[in-house]
């Protein structure tokens, strides 16, 4: 038999456990529920990447999910800052990008719902996040800095609404200043693209479980131009003159390897610095300066890909993985292949990781090359069907 006093304590406990749950049940923290609702949080006001592409109007008033509003964006996905991407942080203060101590405590939820739907079916949120507003982009710490970085997606959406999540199980949400952020690719948006959000909220699911960190195989750096499955964005161009030297389509469709499309990419050297190259990186621009951002990749026993050259005899100097070791947040390992002189008919080549340590993956996958092994005119090449195997 057990002592009373025992089962008085345990009877509280019990009591304060359901207390809680319930509790925590019962509420939700709004990010939106309408215009003007006094039971909003957060404020859309971290634009980011290519922000002369995004329109928003928080005051859409067509079809709504529930309530008189709901926000619309607009995604052009004309590259107006020339970065390929855009995105939105709903932040805890106007423009609080880590330097005011305005974070909420959202401790005892564990669930971000949102309801989405596009204009047309198939329009692509690439990343859904909570929190990661840590370190300035030289990987200094900000004074008040986000508990959690956790991220969702890609999410493909129809034309009729949806409810969506992240899983903040076992997150800390002891301070949240980021209280959701959204990313959108132009590659994967194919085009200009008009989405819609409603009823966004932090709950409390009392069944969820914790996530399980898997990755399937094969894993795509780039599948097809817009692929869901493509992971690392084509962000990290070498050296800082590259952008005058390089020309990248991810969405040619002129003979392509497999799918609809593959990329081409043309070097030339007129800045003179006669040599170039390109990193895919998670996220964009990261050269190890983003804390929890890297892939775990490990299992993968080699990288696959197709190549070709527009005319044949045209030299890559390498081929990798890995190697972003400069920052804080650095690749767990490198491996590469040299010196590949391409041939004008589709050749898979292979990168060897066996007993590679690819725990934390940034940069994805790399090319280099330069003039004084390839014409002076400059080359052009293809790519295609890049994945972890």
């Amino acid at each position: 038999m057990r002592a009373p006093g025992k089962v008085l304590i345990l009877g509280l406990i019990c009591a304060v456990v359901f207390a809680f749950t319930s509790k925590a049940a019962d509420k939700a923290f709004h990010i939106y529920l309408d215009k003007n609702s006094p039971k909003n949080h957060f404020i859309p006001s971290g634009w980011m990447g290519d922000y002369g592409d995004l329109k928003y109007n928080d005051q859409y008033q067509n079809k709504p999910f529930s309530g008189a509003t709901c926000i619309e964006i607009i995604y052009k996905a004309q590259k107006a800052q020339d970065q390929g991407w855009a995105g939105i942080y709903w932040q805890s203060s106007q423009n609080n990008w880590g330097s005011k101590d305005t974070g909420f405590d959202l401790s005892g939820f564990n669930k971000l719902v949102f309801h989405a739907r596009g204009r047309n079916g198939g329009e692509v949120i690439t990343v859904v996040k909570v929190g990661g507003i840590t370190k300035n982009p030289q990987g200094q710490p900000f004074p008040f800095p986000d508990s959690v970085t956790k991220e969702s997606g890609p999410i493909k959406l129809t034309k009729d609404w949806q409810e969506y999540h992240v899983n903040l199980v076992d997150q800390d949400l002891s301070y949240i200043n980021g209280g959701l952020c959204l990313v959108f690719n132009a590659d994967q948006a194919g085009g200009e693209q008009t989405i819609y959000l409603d009823d966004i909220q932090y709950t409390f699911d009392a069944d969820l479980k914790k996530e399980e960190a898997k990755t399937n195989f094969p894993f795509y750096v780039y599948a097809d131009a817009g692929s869901l499955d493509n992971h690392f964005i084509p962000s990290g161009w070498m050296p800082a003159s590259a952008s005058q030297d390089l020309k990248l389509d991810i969405n040619w469709k002129d003979y392509p390897f497999s799918g609809d499309s593959c990329m081409r990419i043309g070097y030339k050297n007129i800045s003179g610095t006669r040599w170039a190259g390109i990193y895919w990186q998670k996220p964009a621009n990261n050269w190890g300066t983003v804390p929890d951002a890297g892939y775990n990749l490990a299992g993968a026993t080699k990288l696959t890909f197709w190549a070709r050259g527009d005319k044949g005899g045209e030299v890559i100097n390498e081929f990798k993985v890995g190697g972003i070791f400069n920052g804080e947040y650095i690749d767990s390992d490198i491996a590469n292949i040299m010196h590949i002189k391409l041939t004008k008919e589709w050749t898979k080549y292979e990168i060897d990781l066996k007993g590679r340590d690819l725990s934390y993956i940034i940069g994805g996958f790399c090319w280099a090359t330069s003039i004084d092994v390839n014409d002076p005119e400059g080359i052009v090449f293809y790519l295609d069907e890049i994945k972890y195997e």
